[in-house]
């Protein structure tokens, strides 16, 4: 792995990882950290607005991206660009989709506010904590931008969006910061499956 993508790729982590700590350096345990926010989201409907507008489009807008950008691709026979999109799609179907799915009901981790136990193998809603989907997902469609680019700016501006994404699964009550932890871990393996298997595929047909 090149020592610029890895540079980015703690730059990028950097905020949310950041974030994570604060929250709970602030707040105590996990459980300490889901009655605190209870507590502000009664508090603050407003922010409670605007954090579940968050949460709710930041990976909608990425379809409409990725979508639009294959599109054009498609039209101007840059196949190349085609290429690594449609990778980047299978790849988030399997990790985002498939392996984040299996992993939830699998473990069965409650939501906050739900309890304390665990029940494995499980198909209710409120025991599908861990990981988080939308942290995987938005992490999994922005670090294959930031290793690709590679400009500082863009990293940074990406990287404070996941964080904030991260935040806003933690403040509406959906996640622990662990489930944020571990979705940002698995959206990260995302990222860079996308890009190794992109580069391994364009050189194989240049070959």
């Amino acid at each position: 792995m090149r020592t610029a993508s890895l540079k980015h790729w703690a730059l990028f982590s950097a905020p949310l990882l950041a974030m994570l700590a604060v929250v709970l350096l602030a707040c105590g345990s996990e459980p300490d950290v889901a009655v605190f926010f209870k507590d502000h989201r009664a508090a603050h409907p407003a922010l409670r607005t605007a954090m579940k507008w968050l949460t709710d489009w930041s990976n909608p807008v990425f379809y409409v991206g990725y979508g639009i950008s294959l599109l054009m691709a498609w039209k101007t026979n840059n196949m190349k660009r085609v290429r690594f999109i449609l990778i980047l799609l299978a790849v988030q179907a399997v990790v985002a989709g498939l392996a984040v799915h299996f992993l939830k009901q699998t473990i069965g981790r409650p939501r906050p506010g739900q309890g304390e136990w665990f029940d494995p193998i499980t198909t209710k809603g409120a025991q599908h904590s861990l990981p988080s989907g939308h942290t995987t997902e938005i992490t999994g469609w922005t670090l294959p931008l930031v290793l690709r680019a590679k400009r500082f700016l863009l990293t940074g501006a990406l990287a404070v969006f996941v964080a904030a994404v991260g935040f806003s699964r933690i403040y509406l009550g959906w996640h622990h910061p662990s489930d944020i932890f571990f979705g940002w871990l698995l959206g990260s393996f995302g990222g860079f499956a996308a890009i190794i298997i992109a580069d391994s595929t364009l050189f194989t047909t240049r070959r």
